[in-house]
């Protein structure tokens, strides 16, 4: 059985044997492609967490209305991506294995692949939504296959053609659309037909990856890859509330704060409040 973390997120005091939703963090940021520092995301949100109410009015529901355990931070080996990633869906493998929701609070967006392992491993027709700026469907970035660049291609080659439903790209290499035109479905710009492809995967295990530069950078400045021409903070809040209250999410992330990018703590609220929606919502379609 997990042990409790001293420092968790706001409400989610819960014990591990009574959680329904389990958060851990993936302080890794070693393949970051250009600002790193997202290792650092995981610590803040829980510490920031505290400036906002648990009360959401979005959803007229409180946080502490459902039992939500925090885990805590990985300890993960800064330096290869092969014993983060195994650390990852070890810790991934043990949730799932107790009959509860992976929720894991990165990181750079490789530490995706890892839950993503231990996810496939337990839902043989895992499906993917995942919410980005960035495709993410290189074969390797400067040589190296295990890559934040990389990580939706790693992903496709576990879960098969057609099950990985991406929105929000406007950022990539032009082999990355070509090579995804017949084997991911990409939605470019916004979230446009989003509830076609929630009505599509009624019924199905999904993992939802969020990378919070899918955010306008005038909403979200604190990451290490800022992409302009992204959705508003109510368009992904919404389209999150959406997805988690209507679909079988066996798991889930949040990725790619970098909160030293952002001294004023703004981009630091937007993830905590992304975070406590999407707990609300999965905690509500849970019971």
């Amino acid at each position: 059985m997990l042990k409790k973390n001293v420092e968790t997120f706001m409400g989610c005091d819960a014990e591990y044997k009574d959680a329904a939703i389990v958060l851990f963090g993936a302080p890794f940021d070693s393949t970051t492609s250009f600002r790193p520092g997202t290792r650092f995301a995981s610590a803040a949100i829980r510490k920031e967490s505290y400036g906002l109410e648990l009360y959401s009015p979005y959803q007229q529901r409180e946080l502490s209305e459902f039992s939500i355990f925090d885990s805590g931070d990985l300890e993960l080996c800064f330096g290869d991506a092969k014993l983060a990633l195994a650390a990852i869906e070890k810790r991934a493998k043990t949730i799932l294995a107790d009959g509860k929701l992976p929720f894991l609070i990165g990181g750079e967006h490789l530490v995706t692949l890892g839950s993503v392992r231990a996810a496939a491993k337990r839902f043989a027709d895992l499906h993917i939504l995942h919410f980005d700026a960035h495709a993410d469907l290189r074969d390797d970035y400067l040589g190296a296959r295990l890559s934040h660049a990389c990580v939706l291609r790693r992903c496709q080659e576990i879960v098969g053609a057609g099950r990985i439903y991406q929105y929000g790209i406007r950022s990539g290499d032009k082999s990355e659309f070509t090579w995804g035109k017949d084997r991911v479905f990409t939605h470019l710009f916004d979230f446009d037909g989003l509830r076609d492809t929630l009505r599509l995967l009624q019924g199905k295990p999904v993992y939802l990856t969020v990378d919070l530069d899918v955010l306008d950078p005038s909403v979200f400045p604190g990451t290490g890859t800022p992409e302009p021409g992204g959705v508003s903070f109510d368009a992904l809040r919404s389209a999150l509330t959406e997805a988690c209250s209507c679909l079988q999410i066996v798991a889930a992330d949040v990725n790619e704060l970098s909160p030293h990018y952002d001294a004023s703590g703004a981009s630091t609220a937007v993830a905590c409040k992304i975070v406590r929606e999407m707990l609300i919502a999965l905690g509500a379609h849970r019971r």
